[in-house]
């Protein structure tokens, strides 16, 4: 996007505002650390339902914590700026509206503490070595993929939340778009837990999805779409997609990659694509969706994408990363395919390319 490329080709901050911000990354896990828990002990909403603001005391009342914790993490956030303070009176600053009010701030927040938070001490090793080193907090697993199903029940439910947030809300017009051409068959790549596979089959009773993914991810997904209507219709093909020898079934009108490709190497990508292009047949659609950083109508959202390629770093799989959307297209075109179409912003800053087997 125009805007993002304007902002980025120069300095965005004056002297004093740089030197506040170099602090702030210097103490920004401090700084997480206690915004978080000003959500968790529910002061920022305490303020929230008083907009005339509240005394250290009686913040100390309604909480139940000591003195010394209120008075500490109000200091904090004074300074941070999540609060502000009027007299004696502390009260709820914009930012910490949007701590408590905005689903993507919490999505963010509790899949990095939960999620990234132990693991990103390990960010150097897992930069040099190529590896994603962070994930032994966890487990002894290659990739986070592997471990999924076995990680701690709150670890599972903050990845998978993160995960469902970012992809649900694009659904709805990514269905149009996908059976626009009325495919009967699609093959849905890294299908995870089913959800896109239900939603295919609840949006076209004819239509028969086949999910292709690790074996225990499968079995993870037959649990949750289990008796659900047109779960008939929806079968598994178990395969490790990075495993170059292992061929994409043959067949299927539609292939669909929704938030699956950022799990790989760029040289993963274009391996996992060749193949895919191998299995398609003239009047076939592969699409891809993804949140693109540069495609992004706000900064914001680049800002959030740009650092949840920190977290495939450390955790994930150790070289992968949220792509700009033309090293995507470089992937594609040395897959043997080509763009036929791109949409953009769809749901939070979803884009789908729409490719065929190069002509």
């Amino acid at each position: 996007m125009e805007s993002l490329k304007q902002k980025y080709a120069k300095e965005q901050h004056t002297a004093l505002q740089a030197q506040r911000l170099a602090q702030e990354i210097a103490f920004g896990p401090i700084v997480f650390q206690v915004s978080r828990l000003m959500v968790k002990f529910g002061i920022l909403n305490l303020l929230a339902d008083n907009r005339d603001g509240l005394t250290q005391e009686e913040i100390r009342e309604k909480t139940g914590l000591s003195n010394y914790a209120v008075q500490v993490l109000l200091e904090s956030s004074l300074t941070i700026g999540t609060i502000f303070i009027k007299e004696d009176r502390f009260m709820l600053a914009k930012a910490g509206w949007f701590l408590i009010n905005d689903p993507m701030a919490k999505v963010n927040m509790d899949f990095n503490h939960d999620v990234n938070y132990l693991g990103l001490f390990n960010l150097e090793e897992a930069l040099l070595n190529g590896k994603p080193e962070g994930l032994k907090v966890f487990g002894n697993w290659p990739t986070i993929y592997e471990g999924l199903s076995s990680l701690p029940e709150q670890v599972q439910k903050s990845w998978f939340g993160f995960d469902h947030f970012y992809s649900d809300c694009s659904f709805n017009q990514a269905l149009e778009i996908v059976f626009s051409n009325r495919p009967h068959t699609l093959l849905d790549v890294g299908g995870n837990t089913g959800r896109w596979a239900m939603k295919c089959v609840e949006y076209n009773q004819q239509v028969e999805v086949t999910i292709m993914d690790l074996p225990q991810q499968l079995q993870l997904m037959k649990e949750q779409v289990k008796d659900k209507p047109g779960s008939e219709r929806i079968h598994g093909h178990g395969a490790n997609l990075l495993d170059e020898s292992v061929p994409f079934p043959k067949g299927f009108e539609a292939i669909w990659m929704s938030q699956f490709l950022d799990c790989f190497s760029e040289e993963e990508v274009t391996s996992i694509l060749a193949r895919a292009a191998q299995s398609m047949e003239e009047g076939s659609k592969l699409y891809i969706m993804e949140t693109f950083w540069d495609r992004q109508k706000f900064e914001t959202a680049a800002y959030c994408l740009t650092q949840i390629s920190i977290y495939f770093t450390a955790l994930a799989n150790g070289n992968s990363k949220m792509y700009h959307s033309n090293d995507m297209r470089k992937c594609v075109e040395k897959a043997g395919l080509e763009i036929e179409n791109i949409y953009d912003g769809l749901g939070l800053g979803h884009s789908i390319m729409q490719c065929i087997i190069k002509q």
